[in-house]
């Protein structure tokens, strides 16, 4: 499968759907499904009922894993949406943004 091109923590830009253009901060990745949950982006309303945890019940919001392929990392530079390359950088294994050339921290 090869290297993680997005990891947790990571800025990424939602590239298709609802909340395309947004920016949010990588809270999961769940690579064997394919999928990515990012801050404050894809977020689902779920109605509870009153529970023994939940005495109160009401309308529970979080972000929703989304796929992988619709968002891709924000360039350090600018924001912008860019791809990433691995290069080798004092015998380290970094990735580095397509568009500018600039290191992601990772």
């Amino acid at each position: 499968m090869g290297a993680a091109k997005i990891k947790k923590g990571d800025n990424v830009v939602v590239l298709s759907g609802k909340d395309k253009g947004r920016t949010g901060t990588v809270q999961q990745v769940m690579p064997k499904d394919g999928k990515i949950v990012v801050e404050g982006i894809n977020v689902v309303a779920r109605h509870r009922k009153p529970s023994q945890q939940n005495p109160q019940g009401g309308i529970d919001r979080f972000p929703a894993p989304m796929n992988i392929s619709k968002v891709a990392v924000a360039d350090p530079k600018d924001g912008s949406p860019t791809r990433v390359r691995f290069e080798e950088k004092d015998g380290k294994k970094v990735r580095v943004a397509v568009k500018s050339g600039e290191t992601i921290d990772g």
